[in-house]
């Protein structure tokens, strides 16, 4: 770690004397466990209890120690002295990076479990079911031991089951379930409908992922309502479309524009006179416009796969089905019309939020990742964290080699079979990660050929990732996959039971190939770390390509020579230096797209912000009987000789609940609409921006007052009895059914799946 040192010195030293704070702090803990190994279970609970009274820690060493032991006693694990730094820094609000195998599970219930002491509310987020369920239960000996109770919300649960682990003073949940939760707690009418209230802690695993990467991706809630697609016969129009003939697409492949021959082919099959009239420029040329996305820029098993008859959606930055995940606004019906699926419905969004402004939701929010150094701009400049390394429990013994540089894809791929080839017929085993699905299975394909057994993981087997990824460390096992097996994956040399664990560190340890290079070196790294666990020898080496995506997004505009050799590989420092620099470029545009894009969130959750704070209002007062009873006095003195007071407070309450969330959503939909639009407002010289900020003001400036308006009509209007409001009755019914989903708006996710919007939903 000694080579970080130049980053905790551009960061002012002010980590590295925390780090040997801590460090100190950790010596007198081990100290201090070998003389209360034999304290009493109820001795070292109320020990620790003391040490936290008052929601502060008043001798962290004496405290890690009484951790130490109770982790020993409950789980058999003994935490390691890097371990027990990690939950220092966590419980002073860091970001910790800890590398592969160092135990982020065991810390992160520890650190978890001195919140919890200090009387503070936990939600422990991962980034999915499977890790929240295994990780309470693992875990939660550890917390019970001090008297607290651990529990895990996951997608089967109904809505009391919920409401009853979210009561758990450490609650361990995957981000989205816990994020839709709020949202659904944003539509009750009574505080007893609630299914959780908060919390004081977000402890965040793959911090970097939830953080980062899919920060400014929507979480949606939204009400059944007819959405719009494209006809069939559109679809099939549009299909008969070439390339660079009838419509063009941007360098980066986010964007195509049908060009005047594909309209006018488009308008001869239509049998209508242009595409462009106000006839037809909001529905026809929409419908064209998203089976032509749908055509050009959405590819099957890179973007989504089709399994069970259904769409499903590839998280490119995992590999994995991103299974709550969909595209928006009329985009996945035009994919499933193109694969001749049945078309889903679209839905009216009735809340929405992005996982940073659910993260801005916690007073405190502190996480952990195998990979953070290199988000440290991002997290400092959107979260106002700091990162703190944690050494490793053994020294790294991973030999990276420098990337491979190869001329053609072509040439690339050829060099790469080869590679695995070589190694494989020493015994030592493989774990290829490549980008997509289409090129796994290119690449078993391949292999299969030279009769090379191979277990390849993508989306379309993930459940079997388990048992793949269990015995991909052992001897003469070739495992080829997509990016999934780069997170939260421990493969332990020698297989499952590490039988052969010492064999396999003879061969020299487990060999990582990337087939390219990311656009963000962090998801290199987290292949990178799959080898080199706990002190195990280990190889790394990224084959490269100059007509690889990233080279060609980073190099866009640059131009480069080099003489390949005749296999095709460039052996050259100047392009090496390069490679790196194209990666760079693609991060800052990253980043930029990340600075940008929250620029537009961030007014509308403050927003949100206001609109909470109004429905608090309405929830815990008598305000909504009070605002009305006085914008309609008549009203409510004829309703006061009928009804019972109590009965007309929460009438008056729902029927001001149903405009302002109406309000709100119908915002959501105009703002929505204006961002897709807004971008035509640099042709008037007006930064977009401003332009939308301006807009969204002025529009919800009228909200509040139109909710308030339109409220005293219906207190006017609507049958209001002994059975509270009839607002049913009067056609302003809630949605029958809401569904949750995620709009895939992430930058990380590739090509013709970034920067979509609009809306879609799936099923609940």
């Amino acid at each position: 770690m000694a080579g970080l040192n130049w980053f905790w010195s551009a960061m002012g030293g002010k980590s590295g004397r925390k780090q040997k704070k801590s460090r100190a702090i950790v010596e007198q803990a081990e100290q201090i466990a070998l003389d209360i190994e034999f304290s009493s279970h109820e001795e070292l609970a109320a020990w620790a209890r003391q040490l936290t009274k008052g929601g502060k820690l008043s001798d962290s060493s004496e405290f890690l120690a009484i951790l130490g032991v109770a982790s020993e006693r409950t789980l058999g694990l003994k935490p390691f002295p890097v371990q027990s730094q990690a939950v220092l820094r966590l419980l002073e609000g860091d970001v910790i990076q800890m590398a592969t195998g160092e135990g982020k599970t065991l810390v992160g219930a520890m650190a978890a479990t001195g919140f919890a002491l200090m009387g503070k509310n936990v939600h422990l987020i991962t980034v999915n079911d499977y890790l929240a369920s295994r990780d309470a239960e693992w875990m939660g000996p550890l917390v019970g031991f001090f008297g607290l109770s651990a529990a895990a919300i996951t997608e089967s649960m109904n809505r009391e089951d919920r409401r009853e682990a979210y009561k758990a003073d450490v609650v361990y949940g995957s981000v989205n379930e816990i994020g839709f939760d709020v949202l659904r707690d944003q539509l009750i009418t009574s505080w007893d409908d609630a299914v959780q209230h908060g919390a004081d802690v977000a402890l965040v695993d793959e911090a970097d992922s939830v953080l980062v990467d899919e920060a400014l991706v929507p979480l949606v809630l939204a009400g059944n309502e007819p959405g719009r697609a494209p006809s069939g016969r559109i679809t099939e129009i549009v299909r008969r479309l070439k390339e660079g003939r009838d419509y063009s697409v941007d360098d980066d492949r986010r964007n195509v524009f049908l060009n005047e021959r594909g309209a006018r082919i488009v308008e001869k099959a239509l049998g209508i006179d242009s595409l462009y009239s106000d006839e037809h420029v909001g529905t026809t040329l929409v419908q064209v416009n998203l089976a032509l996305h749908a055509q050009a820029l959405l590819v099957r098993d890179i973007h989504y796969i089709v399994r069970d008859g259904k769409v499903a959606l590839i998280d490119a930055s995992k590999g994995r089905v991103a299974d709550l995940q969909r595209w928006p606004d009329g985009v996945q019906a035009a994919v499933e019309a193109k694969e001749g699926l049945a078309v889903t419905e679209g839905g009216r969004i009735l809340d929405t939020i992005t996982l940073q402004a659910l993260m801005g939701r916690y007073p405190l929010v502190c996480g952990m990742t195998g990979t953070a150094v290199e988000a440290t701009d991002q997290l400092r400049q959107f979260y106002d964290l700091r990162v703190s390394v944690i050494e490793r429990n053994q020294e790294l013994q991973r030999f990276d080699e420098a990337d491979r540089v190869y001329a053609t894809m072509e040439e690339k791929f050829a060099a790469i079979v080869k590679e695995i080839a070589a190694i494989h017929a020493t015994g030592q085993p493989v774990l290829v990660g490549t980008q997509d699905v289409a090129e796994s299975e290119q690449l078993a394909a391949a292999l299969r050929e030279l009769d090379i057994e191979v277990n390849v993981l993508n989306a379309k087997n993930d459940a079997e990732e388990a048992t793949i990824i269990a015995e991909a460390g052992d001897i003469g096992r070739v495992t080829v996959s997509t990016q999934m097996a780069g997170r939260g994956t421990d493969i332990k040399l020698g297989g499952a039971d590490e039988k052969d664990h010492d064999a396999v560190v003879d061969l020299g340890g487990l060999a990582v190939i990337g087939t390219a290079r990311h656009r963000t070196a962090r998801l290199d790294n987290q292949l990178r770390g799959r080898a080199g666990r706990q002190g195990d020898p280990g190889l790394s080496v990224f084959f490269v390509s100059l007509e690889d995506d990233m080279v060609a997004v980073g190099g866009a505009g640059e131009e480069v020579t080099a003489r390949p050799e005749p296999d095709g590989r460039i052996d050259s420092k100047r392009i090496n230096d390069w490679i790196e620099h194209c990666q760079r470029v693609t991060e800052g545009q990253l980043l930029e797209i990340h600075a940008q894009t929250w620029k537009y969130n961030k007014l509308l959750a403050d927003q949100r912000e206001i609109i909470d704070e109004r429905r608090k209002n309405l929830l815990d007062t008598d305000q909504a009987w009070q605002e009305l009873s006085e914008r309609s006095p008549k009203r409510a003195v004829e309703l006061e000789a009928a009804v019972d007071h109590d009965v007309l407070v929460q009438a008056a309450r729902e029927i001001m609940l149903y405009h302002l969330d109406f309000g709100w959503s119908e915002h959501l939909a105009l703002m929505d609409d204006v961002r897709e639009s807004i971008h035509l407002r640099a042709i008037a010289r007006e930064t977009p921006i401003d332009e939308y900020h301006r807009i969204a003001v002025r529009e919800f400036k009228d909200l509040a007052q139109r909710a308030v308006d339109e409220a005293v009509g219906t207190f006017d209007s609507v049958l209001i009895d002994a059975e509270g409001a009839h607002l049913e009755d009067s056609g302003l019914a809630r949605p029958s059914a809401t569904w949750t989903y995620m709009v895939s708006d992430n930058p990380l996710s590739g090509a013709g799946n970034s920067l979509i919007k609009g809306i879609g939903a799936i099923f609940k």
